[in-house]
């Protein structure tokens, strides 16, 4: 890819370009940061992960650019899917040959229907940090710090829990080398099947995202570490902010969630930012609108798009705008309403003459009741077995119900 090398080469040099300098990215604003209760200790940290191995290889970061070029021409699909938020206590190898298995299942559902390979990308190793919407949060009518992820505090409901620590990054980055290193073994002991699982995360806590940057001599340019496919959320997409200024500058192929509430302008300079040679396989859109909002303002997004030439991935999250409060207090989400947001999306693109590229999924690999729906009949039913650290997950049945509705929609 050299157009990708060359992007990446001149962006090492122009004076925007901080990738890999842990102090660089403040020259921008970035969002939804932690407020450590130790600086020092925090650059201790940065300096550590600094010298560390890096979690992918960049020849890997190529390949997926490639496959995801073949989703972008209509060869293949994208099936991303996994954990809200990933729990330390299970990142052991046994828990990721669940959950890649769980993926690969899913992954069937769309293979064997269509005749086209998926690419399969989990939300993997790395799926630490959490955006919120608030600085507090109620825990059992005391206001607490709000839970940001394992990699910034703990979800325990006490003030010495919701600390912001940094020495949670260590525990990030061995917690999610164990996951990566875990996955390539199975990778290594089955080669002949020529499939894989992609590892991906929201790049959000940036102490931890530009520790783990390295250039490529090789290359000539700098990759980001810490997994194969970082996104950046609904609250970090802005043009100017650090989030896109990061992966604007690295050469792993990148995504980023486009909802509703952003402008044609607005999308457009991100785009840009992210994609200015227009590559295939290099940006992936993951569109969450919402059931009632998808049909109407998913296709203006996706012209303007497709008019300014970006060969862009879009998949659908039909997770995130569908999020309300139980009776019981807990948040969850209907089955119907997500399978109606997967088929706007799908009759949304179609009508501007844009393929859908897949899916990407907040799922579990255990028996959840976290959704209503198919095997989760009604509300009271969510307490049996409601174990996600954040936001609700389809259980795999349900999953698999959703995937069906994907295919069926095509």
């Amino acid at each position: 890819m050299p157009q990708a090398l060359a992007a990446a080469e001149e962006a090492a040099r122009t004076p925007h370009s901080h990738a890999g300098d842990q102090t660089g990215w403040r020259f921008y604003r970035a969002g939804q940061q932690p407020s450590w209760a130790d600086p020092a200790r925090r650059d201790e940290v940065c300096a550590d992960l600094s010298g560390r191995p890096v979690l992918t290889r960049l020849p890997d970061l190529l390949r997926l650019r490639r496959e995801l070029a073949g989703v972008a021409a209509g060869d293949s699909h994208v099936l991303q899917a996994g954990d809200c938020a990933e729990d330390f206590a299970e990142c052991t190898p046994e828990h990721a040959a669940r959950k890649e298995e769980a993926l690969a299942r899913l992954a069937g559902v769309i293979a064997a229907p269509t005749g086209l390979p998926v690419v399969r990308i989990g939300r993997l190793a790395g799926q630490f940090a959490k955006p919120r919407s608030a600085a507090t949060e109620d825990v059992n009518g005391r206001q607490l710090p709000a839970f940001r992820g394992h990699i910034v505090n703990s979800e325990a409901p006490d003030p010495a829990s919701r600390r912001h620590d940094p020495d949670r990054m260590l525990r990030a980055y061995r917690a999610a080398k164990a996951v990566a290193d875990a996955l390539d073994g199975r990778h290594a002991r089955n080669p002949a099947d020529g499939t894989r699982t992609w590892i991906s995360h929201e790049a959000l806590v940036m102490d931890y995202e530009t520790a783990l940057v390295r250039f490529d001599e090789s290359a000539g340019g700098w990759f980001l570490g810490s997994t194969h496919l970082p996104w950046i959320g609904e609250r970090t997409r802005h043009s100017m902010g650090a989030h896109v200024r990061l992966l604007a500058d690295v050469m792993n192929p990148v995504a980023c969630k486009v909802s509703g509430k952003v402008q044609v302008r607005d999308l457009l300079d991100v785009v840009e930012r992210l994609d200015p040679g227009r590559e295939p396989g290099r940006l992936t859109l993951i569109a969450r609108f919402g059931k009632d909002d998808v049909r109407t303002l998913l296709p203006p997004l996706a012209q303007a798009v497709k008019n300014a030439g970006h060969p862009v991935v879009w998949l659908c999250d039909p997770m995130h705008g569908n999020t309300y409060k139980a009776s019981n207090g807990l948040k969850t989400r209907r089955l119907d309403d997500i399978c109606d947001e997967i088929r706007g999306f799908v009759s949304a693109l179609r009508g501007v003459g844009v393929r859908p590229g897949g899916l990407h999924l907040e799922t579990a690999a255990e028996d959840v009741t976290e959704c209503v729906g198919a095997d989760v009949p009604d509300e009271a039913a969510l307490t049996a077995r409601y174990t996600s650290l954040c936001d609700p997950r389809l259980s795999p049945v349900q999953a698999g119900l959703a995937v069906d509705t994907f295919v069926s929609a095509l």
